[in-house]
């Protein structure tokens, strides 16, 4: 047997041109700023990808690109700026960001309206408590490529491999929304290869390259790689041995062309989301 690709890279443009036709048809152009600061080279490149993907769909775009040497008030002062710029409906700030700027001081003074990354300690409390709000973008294009894959998560048991507030929790809780039975597992779990050959749905998102054996897989399970880790010899690959994994799994997505892709699909989604949040009509009291 050999695995199903899922390919998100596929599923991704035809969101993405799903996306700008219904752009095309809004009596705006939704607005997206993207700040980035030093010179870190991959995040040069995701940056890029980004600016020229909401371009493609019909968005006000602009990536705005600080000095290794910026200051974190000049930063926090920027993104106040962003925050009561009316034409501005998304902010995000691409990490990582140099040592000396707080991450978490950064991240929390996004307007959470325009919070597209869905980072912010409004939005992540609201997907925990399961209320409308602005969904983590990976996370999102997980669930998405399970569905492309026909595989649903109902009375699944799945897997998460990676804690992190970016991917592994609320991957969990996506995944727990979508009533699966969920562990949650990291690189200190005792018997980490025995929780992955429990999983129907293996989610990898620990950030080692090929930490996830292929005899770790269930036989048949769907696994989603979000791992993107480069090589001592340049090769782009996930936390899964993709070859070792493929005579296992029943589906798998590839690294790259899986996960990555839909990342920024579901970016341009939450800025539209955001875009038509803003400018729908209030209720009045009364």
């Amino acid at each position: 047997m050999t695995a199903r690709l899922i390919d998100g890279k596929a599923l991704a443009a035809r969101r993405r041109a799903a996306l700008a036709e219904r752009v095309a048809a809004l009596p705006f152009r939704p607005g997206l700023r993207v700040v980035r600061v030093g010179e870190d080279p991959a995040s040069g490149v995701y940056v890029r990808n980004k600016d020229r993907a909401a371009r493609e769909a019909g968005l006000e775009s602009e990536t705005l690109h600080l000095p290794e040497a910026t200051t974190e008030p000049e930063l926090l002062a920027l993104v106040r700026r962003l925050n009561d710029d009316p034409a501005v409906d998304g902010i995000l700030v691409q990490l990582p960001l140099p040592a000396h700027i707080r991450t978490e001081a950064v991240l929390d003074a996004i307007d959470p309206a325009k919070d597209v990354d869905g980072f912010h300690p409004v939005n992540q409390g609201a997907l925990a408590l399961g209320r409308p709000g602005l969904v983590p973008c990976t996370p999102r294009g997980v669930m998405l490529l399970l569905e492309e894959a026909g595989v649903s998560p109902r009375g699944a048991r799945a897997v998460v491999v990676g804690r992190s507030t970016i991917v592994g929790k609320p991957a969990a809780l996506l995944l727990l929304g979508g009533d699966a039975t969920v562990t949650v597992a990291h690189s200190r779990t005792r018997d980490l290869a025995a929780e992955c050959r429990r999983a129907e749905i293996l989610v990898a998102a620990v950030g080692r390259a090929e930490m996830i054996r292929g005899d770790w897989v269930a036989p048949g399970a769907t696994v989603i790689d979000v791992g993107i880790n480069r090589t001592a010899e340049g090769r782009l690959v996930g936390d899964v041995a993709f070859a070792e994994a493929l005579p296992h799994a029943g589906a798998i997505t590839p690294v790259p062309g899986g996960v990555g892709p839909m990342t920024i699909a579901c970016l341009l989604e939450n800025t539209v989301q955001a875009a038509l949040a803003r400018r729908a009509p209030t209720r009045q009291g009364g």
